[in-house]
């Protein structure tokens, strides 16, 4: 009877971290199956060389946008497109970063580690159009590491690390879940760059003039890579959810609230402000459409436009 307890709480143990997906919860959409031909690229977005996104976390758009605090990311809106109706998915963090990669935050209400979820990701699709891509991750001590060894990096902040086909492949997942300092050390910058600040520079633990200085200073010579390679990028400065819970386009009631999302790229307008309503999914589906690939999740959904109105 002691064994078959045990065995019991074991069991609990191990799925207690499962997320569980509601039922009105859209599941991914498989992959096309190799002899239909993939979407056809939305001509009205550029056929980026590279994308770039740097997450940073929890504010709302006003607490950033005219913020002596964040005196550089105001330059960046001032000079580059300034997305001023973007709004997140929910709260906490983790549903609103699976959500970006995956079309959908598939039940996830609470960080939980080893606990992925078993459906097609923005990765695989960028994997099977034969682009490439890599997750940095700042204060990462080892590749694809699933627990927190500091303080300074959680995986609650790395999407691709609640996905099984990336998190169960641990080869897949150590040669593209790195450090941010591997970024410095390729020589051939991946399509798709998605880099996270640790807790201190992401603004979550430190101040956000703490996580402006980072941008200050981490942005320059990564775009100078950029431009040595084309012309042809996008970099989006975003945040992961705000301080309240305002929604928009269709998304549930309460929402993520609004945040500041910023596009810098040389096919985007200049001291340009967008007022169209978007969402995580909008931005998600800018880059399939951008790279021809399947739309996931909600992305789909008719009520979450791409964006369109930035570009040159």
């Amino acid at each position: 009877m002691r064994s078959f307890s045990i065995f019991l709480i074991a069991i609990f143990v191990l799925t207690a971290c499962i997320p569980q997906t509601p039922n009105t919860a859209t599941p991914a959409p498989i992959v096309p199956p190799l002899d239909e031909p993939p979407p056809t690229p939305n001509a009205a977005i550029p056929n980026f060389d590279h994308i770039v996104i740097i997450p940073f976390e929890n504010k709302e758009f006003d607490s950033v946008i005219g913020s002596a605090d964040a005196s550089y990311m105001n330059q960046l809106a001032e000079e580059h497109t300034l997305l001023t109706q973007y709004y997140a998915i929910t709260h906490p963090s983790l549903p609103n970063y699976v959500a970006l990669i995956g079309g959908d935050t598939y039940g996830y209400t609470e960080t939980c580690k080893n606990c992925p979820v078993d459906a097609v990701n923005l990765a695989d699709l960028i994997e099977d159009s034969g682009r490439t891509w890599r997750s940095y991750q700042e204060s990462m001590l080892f590749h694809c590491w699933v627990s927190d060894p500091t303080d300074q990096y959680v995986s609650k902040h790395n999407p691709f690390m609640y996905y099984a086909s990336i998190l169960n492949d641990r080869q897949r997942c150590r040669d593209h879940v790195v450090d941010l300092d591997d970024l410095y050390e390729d020589d051939t910058l991946p399509n798709f760059i998605f880099i996270t600040p640790n807790m201190c520079n992401i603004g979550h633990d430190c101040t956000l003039a703490e996580a402006d200085a980072w941008l200050k200073d981490f942005l320059p010579p990564l775009e100078e890579a950029l431009r040595a390679k084309s012309n042809n990028y996008l970099i989006v400065i975003t945040f992961d959810e705000g301080e309240t819970d305002a929604s928009c386009c269709g998304l549930p009631e309460p929402a993520g609230g609004r945040v500041a999302t910023i596009l810098i790229s040389p096919r985007a307008k200049n001291g340009f402000q967008d007022a169209t309503s978007y969402t995580i999914y909008s931005l998600l589906r800018t880059i399939s459409e951008a790279w021809g690939l399947p739309l996931l999740g909600h992305a789909a959904d008719a009520t979450n436009v791409p964006i369109l109105a930035p570009w040159e």
